[in-house]
């Protein structure tokens, strides 16, 4: 399959929400998460902030149709991953593998410490990814604020804290 990854622009922004709600469909094959199915995910206007504020790449597959975005924002010398998703007819394929790594690539550009993001730790597509791609489970006694804030944020939205983690990609 051939595909491109590029820094998202605004006129990226009204396809990005379908994106994320088709990820999120695979919240379903796990009838404790299947509500996550049907969350809310940011609109247009939100993700155009987005475009303008952070660090979003998108993949475009091969008839240049918008399959999947990662958003990320620098946190103390650190990149955070806030959200990445891949629309589920194009899952499997390498694309959300090419988002977090141009994501590496910036950050090492911009010479950055690490990566970090918070995530289920037994779902396939969760933990177990990131951890082929590098990143290391963090726990509580080495987890910086700004994770354990995420932590807790998700806790406050219903996320089972059990079941979250925080992971770090250390750069060298």
């Amino acid at each position: 399959m051939t595909f491109i990854v590029r820094r998202a622009s605004p006129a990226d922004a009204a396809a990005l929400p379908a994106i994320e709600r088709s990820a999120a469909g695979l919240f379903r094959l796990d009838p404790n998460l299947a509500w996550l199915a049907d969350a809310e995910v940011p609109d247009s206007a939100q993700h155009v902030q987005a475009i303008e504020q952070m660090c979003v790449w998108v993949v475009e597959s091969a008839d240049q149709s918008l399959a999947g975005f990662l958003r990320a924002l620098e946190i103390d010398s650190q990149l955070h991953i806030e959200e990445l998703s891949v629309s589920q007819d194009f899952q499997g394929q390498g694309m959300g593998r090419a988002l977090v790594s141009a994501a590496i690539e910036h950050a090492r550009q911009m010479q950055l410490q690490a990566l970090t993001l918070t995530t289920f730790r037994d779902l396939p597509w969760n933990a177990p990814f990131y951890q082929r791609l590098g990143f290391i489970l963090l726990g509580a006694e080495n987890t910086p604020p700004h994770l354990l804030t995420a932590l807790q944020t998700e806790i406050d939205h219903g996320f089972p804290g059990e079941r979250r983690c925080a992971m770090r990609l250390p750069l060298p």
